[in-house]
C-alpha cells in the first residue's frame, strides 16, 4: 500500500475569516506608500524646474533610486549622469538619505527640491544659483 500525499493545507487567518482586503481604500491619501509620495515631490521639483529649463532638459530622464552607491566621498542626496552613446542623461535622485535629513514634509520637499536644482547644475554645467536664482524664497506653487 502506497501512501497518498497529503494536499496542502490552506490557512486562514487566525481567527478563520479568510484573506483581508486592504486595511484603507485606495482613493484616500494614506493609502500610498511612502515611496509613491516622495516620487510625487520629484516631480514636483522637476516641474518646477522644467518651467525656466525645458528646453535644456528635453531628453534628461529622472529616475528615484532609494539608496545611493557606495563611495568615499559620503551620501549624496542626487547625482547627473551626462548621456553617453544611446543612453540619455540622467538625474538621479535618492530617497532614503533625503528622507534621513528631512524632519517633516516641507522639509522633505525643501531638500528634493534642492537635490533637484543641484543635480540640474551639475548636469548643465552651470551654478545652482542660476538654475533657480529665487530657491530659498521659493515656496510651492
Amino acid at each position: 500500500m502506497t501512501a497518498r500525499p497529503t494536499p496542502p493545507r490552506r490557512r486562514r487567518d487566525r481567527r478563520g475569516r479568510g484573506p483581508r482586503g486592504p486595511v484603507l481604500p485606495a482613493s484616500l491619501p494614506a493609502a500610498r506608500s511612502r515611496a509613491d509620495q516622495f516620487d510625487d515631490l520629484v516631480a514636483d521639483a522637476v516641474d518646477r524646474v522644467a518651467r525656466r529649463w525645458g528646453e535644456q532638459l528635453h531628453d534628461v530622464e529622472v529616475v528615484v533610486e532609494d539608496v545611493p552607491p557606495a563611495t568615499d566621498q559620503g551620501v549624496s542626496l542626487s547625482r547627473a549622469e551626462p548621456a553617453a552613446g544611446e543612453e540619455p542623461a540622467r538625474i538621479v535622485v535618492h530617497r532614503r538619505p533625503v528622507e534621513r535629513r528631512a524632519s517633516g514634509l516641507r522639509a522633505r520637499e525643501d531638500l528634493v527640491h534642492d537635490a533637484v536644482v543641484e543635480a540640474v547644475a551639475d548636469l548643465l554645467g552651470i551654478s545652482p544659483d542660476v538654475v533657480d536664482p529665487d530657491r530659498d524664497q521659493d515656496g510651492p506653487d
